[in-house]
Parts: structure tokens; sequence; C-alpha cells
């Protein structure tokens, strides 16, 4: 086979769409088992010290995650792009003391909203066991996508856009 630019491209098209069709089937096999697809009622202590309250009307993202976990370190910053248009809520679980994870996101220039998840309390009513997990609702509270590992940022936001 001769290779041009034409054949190359050809096959790195062929390549990332499969590489798209894995990723989304392992997604599918290890999301979480959760009894209701309802947004449930929270009210949360964030790592800024502020409340944060669930409400309906507007989509919402919650994303759990971990300082030790190196593939929520590579997706932080499609979480801060996307919190930056939607409103998103992230867990970070076992993840240390109120002191490091703020050391953690200023280290990282994130902004996003935090819940230090120190127990894994809100982990285990989610029954999230993998990192990065990301549950998307729609405006009316219902669960529409649930993803586990790496999510880029275009997968994100054309998610909330099917919304």
């Amino acid at each position: 086979m001769k290779w041009n630019i034409k054949s190359i491209i050809k096959e790195i098209a062929i390549a990332a769409l499969i590489l798209f069709i894995f990723t989304n089937i392992i997604s599918y096999l290890r999301k979480p088992e959760i009894a209701s697809t309802s947004l449930p009622q929270l009210e949360v202590k964030l790592l800024d010290g502020t409340t944060y309250k669930t409400r309906k009307g507007k989509p919402l993202v919650i994303h759990f995650w971990a300082t030790w976990c190196p593939t929520c370190k590579l997706e932080a910053s499609n979480i801060e792009t996307v919190s930056k248009a939607y409103d998103v809520l992230t867990i970070a679980v076992n993840s240390g003391s109120d002191a490091k994870i703020q050391a953690y996101m200023q280290e990282r220039d994130l902004t996003f909203r935090v819940v230090n998840d120190a127990e894994g309390t809100w982990a285990k009513q989610f029954h999230v066991e993998s990192y990065p997990t990301t549950f998307i609702y729609d405006a009316s509270g219902e669960l529409k996508f649930t993803d586990v590992g790496y999510t880029t940022t275009v997968g994100l936001l054309a998610r909330l856009k099917l919304l």
C-alpha cells in the first residue's frame, strides 16, 4: 500500500472512530446502577464555605473525581471549561482535607464548585466506583447521560446541547 496524506488521514479517522466506540462501550459497562434517574435534592457545603442546593430549571453536571486519579487530572480543564457555561457540581472523593483540595485547585487554576467527600459518602449514594464519573441531568432533573472515564470538553458540551 502506498502511503499518502489521504490514506494517513483515513487511517487516523478509522482509529479515532474505533477508539470512540470502544471508550463508549467501556463507559456504558462501568456506569453506576442508581436507583432513580431523578435528580436528588442535595444541599451541600462547598469547599469555599458556601452552600449549594440542587434546583430544577437548567441542566446540571455532577462530576465525581479525586486528586489521586490520573485521568481526573487530565479531565479537570474540560470540567473547568464546561463550568463556565453550565451548572457544574464536582465531588472530590477520598482526596484529603479541604486545604489539600484547595491547594490542588489553586495549582491547576481551577475554579469549579467542589464538595469534599472525604469519607466517600456521596460516591456511595450515587454508586460511583470508578473515577472520574459524570452524571448529566436535564432541566427537569432527569438523568440523561452517565460517563465513566475521560470525557472531552466537546463530548460534554455536545451532551449538554442535546438536552
